[in-house]
Parts: C-alpha cells; sequence; structure tokens
C-alpha cells in the first residue's frame, strides 16, 4: 500500500486496518520488504491521518483499542531490538485501558473532538502522572513518576487522545555537553534516524521525530528551546510546529529556558500538527507566560489552512542562513520556484542582519535559565528521588559515568551551575540583548521593512552519520531567531538529499501561527515531498 492510499482506498483500506490484513491478503502481523523498503505490520497504518482514522472509527471500521494494538505491533516490529528505531523510551501500560474506555465513551456520548481515541506519544520530558517515569532520558530520575500531568498531557487527555509512549531523546533536551550526540540518552540508549538506521534523527526530540516518521503512532509531542522540534522534524522527514512562547503552556515539562522553551506537534502532515495545536492551548495557571496568549490563541487551527494560501503572500527569503550545503540550497531554490508557481511575492533577500551580534549572550542566558528552571522543577519530584539541584546531578553522573557518560561529558551542566541568580546584571543584559537582536531588530524588523508574512529559510541539513566520538554535525540551519525571540516557526518536507529528508522553515512575529499554517499547508499541498522510510542501514555511495 502506498503512503496515500489510506485515505484514499475506502473501504478497502478500512477493512485492511480492521482485519489486519493489506490489501493484498497478506497479514498484517510480521515485517518484510515491499518495493525495496522495509514495511512494518499493518501498513495500512503508514501514513494514515488523524482524520482518516477518526472516519474509520466513527464509521464504525476501527476502534480505539484495535488502533493501540497496531501500533503496539509496529513498536514491537519497527522499533524495538538491536536493529530497531529505538524512537520509544517507554510504552504506557495504560493505553489499552485507555482506548477501551474512549470507544465505550464514543458509543455512549459521541466523541469528544477530532482527537478522540488517536494514539499520542509524548517526549519523555514531559510529566504523566501515571505508571510511566519521566527523566529527560536520565537514569537519575529513572523512579520518577509525576504526581501531576503536564498541562500538555492534561489538554491531550482531555481532548481524548490515547497517551500511548513516552519517545526517547536527547538527555537533558541536548543541554548537558558541548559534544553531545543527538538522540542519546543514559537511560534510551540511541534513536536512529529511519530513513537510515546509521544516521543521526536531530534533537533534542529525536525520538518524537522519528517515531512519527516511522508510523509508530498518530502523531508526537516534543519540545523545543532552539531547534529540538524543527532540526529533528526537518530530518525525519515531518512537519514541526514550534509554537510562540505562552501559546501553549509549559507547567510538567523538565525545563531548559522560561524565555525560549515550549512544546509542540510533530507529525505527518500539516493538518494533522494543527489539530494538535489547537488541542494545547488555552491559559496553564501553572505558567503565567499563557495569560499573554488570551485573545492570540486558537482552538482550531485547522480553519487557517488553504490549498491557495501562497496566492499573493509576500515571503522573505533568508539567504543568511543558505549557504552550508548546496544539495540543500537547490531543494530550497526549488522550494522557492514552487511557492512562486502558486502566486508568492518573494522578496529576496530579506536577510535577518543582527544574526552575529549575540557574543556570549544567547548561551549564558541559557546557563543562568537552565540552572534556575531546572532547580524549580527537582523541587517538585517525589521526595524518593535523591536528586534536588543541579548540582546532585552533576554528582551522579560523576558517580555513574559509565553510564551516563561514555561519550560525553556535562560542561552545560557544570557551567550554568557555576552562574549566579536571575538577579545578576549579567543575566540581565544578555536576555535585554537577546530579545532586543532577535525581536525588534531582528524578526520584527525584517517583516516590517519589506511589509512580509512570513521569512523563509533552510531547516537543516540532510541527517549526518551518528558519531559518538565527535558529536553531532548539524551543518547549518535557520532556528535560532525565532527560538531567541520566542515566535512561531514551522517546518515542512521540502524534499530529499540522496534519500534523506529536508526541511523548509516558516517563522515570522509572535501569535503568527494562522498565517504560518495558511502558508506552509499551501507549500505542502503544492508540493507533496513527505514520503514513508526507508529503514535502510546505511547508505550505498
Amino acid at each position: 500500500m502506498n503512503r496515500r492510499s489510506f485515505l484514499q482506498a475506502g473501504a478497502l483500506g478500512s477493512l485492511a486496518v480492521f482485519t489486519g490484513c493489506d490489501p493484498s491478503g497478506a497479514p498484517a502481523t510480521s515485517t518484510g520488504t515491499q518495493a525495496g523498503r522495509l514495511v512494518g505490520p499493518h501498513p495500512a497504518l503508514e501514513e494514515a491521518t488523524i482524520a482518516g482514522l477518526q472516519a474509520e472509527m466513527e464509521a464504525g471500521r476501527l476502534t480505539a483499542r484495535t488502533l493501540v494494538e497496531q501500533y503496539l505491533a509496529r513498536i514491537q516490529a519497527v522499533d524495538e531490538g538491536a536493529g530497531g528505531v529505538n524512537a520509544i523510551i517507554e510504552v504506557n501500560p495504560d493505553a489499552l485501558a485507555l482506548a477501551e474506555a474512549l470507544d465505550q465513551e464514543r458509543a455512549e456520548q459521541g466523541p469528544r473532538g477530532p482527537l478522540h481515541g488517536i494514539p499520542v506519544v509524548l517526549k519523555d520530558n514531559i510529566d504523566t502522572a501515571d505508571q510511566m517515569a519521566t527523566t529527560a532520558g536520565s537514569t537519575a530520575l529513572a523512579g520518577h513518576r509525576a504526581a501531576q500531568d503536564a498541562w500538555v498531557t492534561e489538554r491531550l487527555r482531555a481532548a481524548g487522545a490515547v497517551i500511548l509512549a513516552k519517545a526517547n531523546l536527547s538527555e537533558w533536551a541536548n543541554f548537558r555537553s558541548t559534544n553531545s550526540s543527538s538522540g542519546w540518552s543514559g537511560r534510551g540508549g540511541l534513536t536512529r534516524n529511519p530513513y537510515v538506521l546509521d544516521r543521526n534523527p536531530c534533537g533534542s526530540s529525536s525520538g518524537s521525530g522519528a517515531a512519527v516518521a516511522a508510523n509508530l503512532c498518530a502523531a508526537a509531542i516534543g519540545t523545543e528551546t532552539n531547534g529540538s522540534v524543527v532540526c529533528p522534524s526537518s530530518a525525519n522527514g515531518v512537519v514541526g510546529i514550534k509554537p510562540t512562547v505562552g501559546l501553549v503552556g509549559r507547567s510538567g515539562i523538565i525545563p531548559i529556558s522560561h524565555t525560549q522553551d515550549t512544546a509542540g506537534p510533530m507529525a505527518r502532515t500539516v493538518r494533522d500538527a494543527a489539530l494538535l495545536l489547537g488541542a494545547l492551548t488555552g491559559t496553564d495557571p501553572r505558567d503565567a507566560v499563557t495569560q499573554e496568549s488570551e485573545g492570540q490563541a486558537h482552538t482550531d487551527y485547522t480553519s487557517f489552512l488553504d490549498a491557495g494560501g501562497l496566492r499573493g503572500a509576500r515571503i522573505g527569503v533568508a539567504r543568511n542562513f543558505f549557504g552550508f550545503d548546496d544539495r540543500v540550497d537547490a531543494l530550497l531554490e526549488e522550494a522557492l520556484a514552487a511557492m512562486e508557481a502558486q502566486g508568492a511575492i518573494l522578496v529576496d533577500p530579506a536577510n535577518i542582519t543582527t544574526m552575529g551580534d549575540y557574543g556570549r549572550a544567547g548561551l549564558d542566558v541559557l546557563l543562568y535559565e537552565f540552572k534556575h528552571d531546572l532547580n524549580a522543577y527537582l523541587e517538585t519530584v517525589d521526595p524518593s528521588i535523591p536528586h534536588r539541584t543541579l548540582a546532585d546531578l552533576i554528582a551522579y553522573n560523576e558517580a555513574h559515568a559509565e553510564v551516563e557518560m561514555p561519550f560525553f561529558r556535562q560542561e552545560l551542566f557544570v557551567m550554568a551551575q557555576d552562574k549566579g541568580p536571575l538577579t545578576d546584571e549579567a543575566y540581565q543584559e544578555a536576555l535585554a540583548t537577546c530579545l532586543r537582536l532577535s525581536r525588534e531588530e531582528g524578526i520584527d524588523a525584517t517583516l516590517a521593512e519589506h511589509n512580509l508574512d512570513a521569512i523563509v529559510g533552510p531547516t537543516g541539513g540532510p541527517a549526518w552519520v551518528t558519531d559518538l566520538v565527535n558529536g553531532d554535525s548539524f551543518g547549518g540551519g535557520s532556528s535560532t531567531p525565532a527560538a531567541r525571540a520566542g515566535y512561531p516557526n514551522i517546518t515542512v518536507p521540502a524534499g530529499f538529499v540522496m534519500g534523506l529528508p529536508v526541511g523548509i522553515s516558516f517563522f515570522a512575529g509572535a501569535y503568527s501561527e494562522p498565517t504560518l499554517l495558511r502558508l506552509a499547508y499551501a507549500f505542502e499541498q503544492a508540493t507533496q515531498h513527505r514520503a514513508a522510510p526507508t529503514f535502510i542501514p546505511t547508505l550505498k555511495t
């Protein structure tokens, strides 16, 4: 079954999902190859959309329990074991019971909405008040079971989603070492890129991106401080939304930076990502910054999706993020041509000229805030967890170096521990510098100067070979301006370099998600670059 046939196959596709057979009659319980690529069990789930799955459940041809069972079978076949993707760090033992309860509720009362019965995976830095641990990938928190759901978890449960599993991640959201390898954690091991398994999934939402790409769930939630949603979305060929800071509550998420952190949806289509985003908005009583989103947030972002949405849109091309890879540049040129063909007005170049002016300010803000914010989170964990401060974690890592530091150390932890309180003048000046350069003299200035609806740039390059000795090799990307400003950023698949996905980013000012979704959706519909992964061991060049 090809990657879009689930939505097109009608009754045949429905029968395939419900009975556990593919349309050829082959049993959908084992892993095999088709057209040169690995196909896991229940291939009808490949590229299934939330709307498509919901339609099957509404028609009575599929249940939430059956859907959970089939995703769990795919996780067992495709994700687990020595040659698996290793995107999932822990499966929710309550998933089947939750699905059964939602099936009963549907039968008696009808669905709560578009996410009713839909299996979603959460990054393992998001609290779930259930039998699953929340660890940020560290063995130091292996026994930590949250007493209260994170805001994101609470909102998904209220919408009727099934929390299927926790996803592996770059340990501590990739804020431990200056020489880390994305996708590796002491608790979860190494996540692999499902397109080419010896390639890196990027991070820190590595498992979230890989799980969505490998069709192990309907969608996932990641978190970003700078690039941690959009980079793994790009490297794994999926759509990622990094919302405006304040649009989605952060309570119950293991933090790095209260000025940059946010959770965001990761899905195979823009529409699915928009569905998730609408479920996550609202005023979080434990996160005061969400009060700023009142009057700016929406509960249904799909209403902004328009296949003709590029017509007349003024798109700025941030050329100062090009040039790190000729092949990526070529893909971006094709993407720009596709936008022009859809009626977009390109302003080229529309560079963000302040990008080289930060000095140490950006890192210093993160170091100060990480120490402060992490210590505050650790105060809330169960008293049975002895590690209550960043200093405790540093000591734990040294005492358990064979598990926690076999490949890279904890330079960023040590640098953060050396910082003082948030009242330090050095912190205040660094934060003011970052906000000024990224906002009024950065994105805001560029948008205003050229009268733009959005700015575009390459999200990143093709996935690199994972190198646990030398660490990551990012190449380039465009996530930093929106990350430091706290502004939204959406990445959409833009094509492939030697079979490896590459994304294009759309970003603009605060709470511009409706505009960005309109543009991203129109680009996606015009280009259709998303393709299911191949799971090949390595590239033969």
